[in-house]
């Protein structure tokens, strides 16, 4: 294991998870040399910068606005749609870089900066989108639509965005930061699985599985993901391996399941004759 997915594994199972330095952490797959303190150097700064406008003790609303004009207005965090095709906007760093992510990346940037300003924030989860809420989640707060340049969203809004997802109020839940490092990881994942097939795409796939593997919390049908992956990076009997513990994990319960990688496991095996 590299030293930064040690760290990574390490930081992900602390109380309370370092969300940031954990998003942070998963930028080092694609750049090794990456130094976090450039990017939470750039976290304390729009913090900085916010402070006069959401002064300690601020309400949700006021906080929602400050937070607004500095992050959405004057340092251009927003979204757009070509950002669903790029891994960068899965990665907090080139997020912070380039000013525009992913719903999920740009929630984590209000979010951070808003800890450092003693305001209560965390990532919720709408049909097909993510956002933040600032406040209490229980009594006084407002959601805000990074992705939309940090738009405060009214309860008409939420209700029609519910509605046309075929959710129910009880459906919308706060995200704790390891669903968010799920929703991270399996965005890119998703987002490979739209590109057309190439090594480097296949070991892309395989850091996403691997560090969500290292998650106190995952799908166990992940294991089989890896083991197909290395196989097909060439690493056939690291791959058996893998699919090979799938199957006596899932045996039992998905007994269908548990032969086919079996057999996958035979046959990545025979490829080393």
């Amino acid at each position: 294991m590299t030293p930064t997915r040690r760290r990574f594994a390490e930081v992900v199972r602390s109380e309370p998870v370092d969300l940031g330095m954990a998003c942070l952490l998963v930028g080092g797959e694609c750049e090794p040399d990456l130094d976090v303190d450039v990017s939470l150097a750039v976290l304390d700064a729009l913090a900085a910068s916010a402070r006069l406008r959401v002064p300690v003790g601020s309400s949700a609303a006021v906080a929602a606005e400050g937070l607004r004009v500095v992050l959405g207005e004057q340092a251009g965090f927003a979204g757009f749609a070509e950002d669903y095709e790029d891994v960068r906007s899965s990665l907090l760093h080139e997020v912070l870089r380039r000013g525009r992510g992913l719903p999920l990346l740009l929630s984590v940037v209000w979010m951070e900066v808003a800890a450092r300003l003693d305001v209560p924030a965390y990532a919720v989860a709408l049909p097909g989108h993510v956002v933040v809420g600032l406040g209490d989640p229980e009594d006084e707060h407002v959601l805000v639509d990074p992705f939309a340049g940090g738009r405060v969203l009214t309860p008409v809004a939420v209700a029609q965005r519910l509605a046309a997802g075929g959710w129910d109020p009880s459906d919308v839940r706060v995200l704790r930061p390891a669903d968010v490092l799920l929703r991270l990881l399996t965005n890119v994942r998703a987002l490979t699985s739209r590109q057309a097939p190439a090594l480097e795409v296949t070991a892309t796939r395989l850091w996403a599985v691997e560090l969500s593997l290292l998650l106190p919390r995952h799908p166990v049908e992940l294991r089989r993901e890896r083991g197909e992956l290395l196989v097909r990076l060439g690493d056939h009997l690291a791959g058996a391996e893998e699919l090979e513990t799938y199957a006596m994990v899932v045996d039992g319960a998905d007994e269908t399941a548990a032969t086919a990688a079996r057999r996958e496991a035979r046959l990545a095996r025979a490829q080393l004759n």
